[in-house]
């Protein structure tokens, strides 16, 4: 953003305004607000005119949460509203993170503002913790099926939603925003077999099966096992084709191309 527009012209909103001291130094306004508390959004909004709205990270809340934000912006005269959401979010996706981010596309398409979705892929920078692990063990445990996924690259995201933010046009636009190659689960595990200089087999479980290698149920450690549904619904997802898409949105959008998985995951040859 800051190589398009002058610092004055960008407003940062953050629960934390400290931590973008640095931001605030070059000229930047940065301003408080917490999706948590609705009455901090307006005053953080005010004088803007486009609002990248990213998915808060509470997914018991943040339909709502997205929802007043929403209406924070609409109150204050923002006139185009960027929203991150997910691949194919309506029913019946059953990616937990799914029903929020269809509430929030439906909830600006209300609105009467001019709006664009970003409908975001997993990010291949997650996918360093799942390769380090496969190599370890020399198996790649997944609930994934047959299904393929193009992971992007999150820096690709934050570069496509800057070229949206900054450029006139993209109203009632929905951009599915990928990496440049999809995977199935037998990829992942030849990819990463490749860069850790071991075998590395696929094996496939069932849904329940999956969800217990992840955590075990007798510990009753419920944060752990959210996490593990959360990843098995995402595998699960994947199986049933939801996230299947793979375009060349980053490219158009930005003018470069998207980062491959192999270039994310080039931490994990250089650990070897």
């Amino acid at each position: 953003m800051l190589a398009t527009v002058r610092p004055a012209d960008l407003i940062l909103t953050t629960r934390s305004p400290a931590a973008l001291r640095d931001f605030a130094k070059r000229g930047v306004v940065v301003r408080h607000a917490d999706f948590a508390d609705p009455r901090t959004l307006t005053a953080a909004f005010a004088g803007g005119e486009r609002l990248l709205l990213v998915s808060a990270t509470d997914l018991a809340q943040r339909a709502a949460q997205h929802d007043a934000a929403i209406g924070a912006a609409a109150a204050v005269g923002v006139q185009h509203v960027i929203y991150t959401s997910g691949l194919e979010p309506q029913p019946p996706n059953p990616a937990v993170v799914a029903p929020s981010h269809y509430a929030t596309e439906r909830a600006l398409v209300r609105t009467g503002l001019a709006w664009t979705v970003l409908r975001m892929s997993l990010y291949a920078d997650y996918q360093v913790a799942e390769a380090r692990q496969a190599i370890a063990t020399g198996t790649l445990v997944h609930n994934r099926g047959s299904g393929r996924v193009a992971y992007v690259a999150r820096e690709d995201c934050a570069a496509a939603a800057a070229a949206v933010l900054v450029a006139d046009g993209h109203s009632g636009e929905r951009y599915d925003v990928t990496g440049p190659e999809s995977y199935s689960a037998a990829d992942l595990a030849a990819l990463y077999g490749e860069l850790g200089g071991r075998r590395v087999e696929p094996r496939g479980l069932g849904d329940a099966e999956f969800v217990a290698t992840l955590v075990d149920a007798a510990t009753g450690d419920d944060h752990r096992r959210y996490g593990a549904e959360l990843v098995a619904s995402f595998g699960r997802s994947i199986r049933e084709g939801y996230m299947q898409a793979c375009t060349d949105t980053v490219l158009e959008l930005t003018r470069r191309p998207p980062r491959s998985l192999r270039q994310v995951l080039a931490s994990v040859r250089s650990a070897r």
